[in-house]
């Protein structure tokens, strides 16, 4: 009943406020100002006022939300889990299946070659003269030769 009164009063102070904002001439905000105080007393007539008081007023209702909170939380750990440890037990028996066809080595460098692809040719070894050449220019570039003749190019 105390509800039902104050939301009166609430639309009633809506429309007054959109009165003197309609005689202001701004009709756009004081048509938004009374549809703002029209909902109060829309919910008291629909029976969402009363309804609404009589969760807050109840026991059994805030112990249904604690349930309800309870499920909520346990939802999400076991979605963190799940998540963290990589899926059910199918999914990591699949990616352990998916694992041991691998193309690469775990140690190497470039993919493995299958049983129908040719080999590449052999590396042809360098020729004598370019490494002197190289050695008596100094030590600057050593090191990239190193890294480069090491990739083959």
């Amino acid at each position: 009943m105390l509800a039902e009164t104050i939301c009166s009063a609430v639309s009633a102070a809506g429309l007054g406020i959109a009165a003197v904002t309609a005689y202001r001439k701004r009709f756009l905000a004081a048509t938004r100002i009374a549809a703002y105080s029209l909902v109060p007393i829309g919910l008291v007539l629909t029976g969402v006022v009363e309804w609404v008081s009589d969760i807050a007023f109840k026991p059994s209702v805030w112990l249904g939300f604690g349930v309800l909170g309870v499920a909520w939380l346990l939802f999400m750990t076991t979605r963190a889990i799940e998540r963290r440890g990589g899926g059910t037990r199918k999914e990591r028996k699949a990616a352990a299946r998916a694992g041991q066809g691998e193309a690469v080595a775990p140690a190497a460098s470039v993919p493995s070659l299958g049983a129908g692809v040719r080999a590449a040719e052999p590396r042809q070894k360098p020729n004598p003269k370019k490494e002197s050449a190289a050695a008596g220019r100094g030590d600057d570039f050593s090191d990239i030769e190193a890294i480069l003749k090491k990739h083959g190019i």
